[in-house]
């Protein structure tokens, strides 16, 4: 016999770490199945919702959207789907490649204007300020 705890949502967030509204949240965006209630109108959670929830921690941590958790889900509860989770992992690193791409431009545009910054004298205007009026960042001239 498989020896399963039950619990208060209260005892659910201490296991898992997660707010008591955030996972309010997941089951009002169906990532969670709605809890069992007591007479009283206490929910009650199982082993197996803290491991769900422990699930959506991590997929989150990696970077995926409750959207696409929610496919992760579904494609969890349906059985091993391999192909299909590489398949929505090769997406996620993707997108991940592209964000890591425009924060290293955006740092690269930020160390320039510090660069400039430093240059300037005290009675010029700020060339951080003064790019961000600008269209676009990289238009100020600095070395790259």
């Amino acid at each position: 016999m498989v020896y399963t705890s039950l619990m208060k949502i209260g005892e659910l967030s201490r296991r898992t770490g997660v707010s008591i509204d955030t996972i309010r949240y997941y089951e009002q965006r169906g990532l969670m199945p709605p809890a069992a209630r007591t007479a009283a109108g206490y929910r009650q959670y199982f082993d197996h919702d803290a491991a769900r929830l422990r699930f959506i921690v991590q997929a989150k941590e990696l970077g995926f959207t409750l959207d696409e958790i929610s496919q992760l889900l579904a494609l969890r509860a349906g059985g091993q789907h391999c192909a299909e989770v590489r398949a929505v992992a090769k997406a996620k690193a993707g997108e991940i490649e592209q964000r890591i791409q425009q924060l290293t431009r955006m740092r690269r545009i930020l160390l320039g204007l510090a660069e400039q910054c430093e240059q300037s004298s005290a009675s010029d205007p700020c060339p951080i300020l003064k790019a961000m009026e600008e269209t676009d960042a990289e238009t100020p001239h600095h070395s790259s």
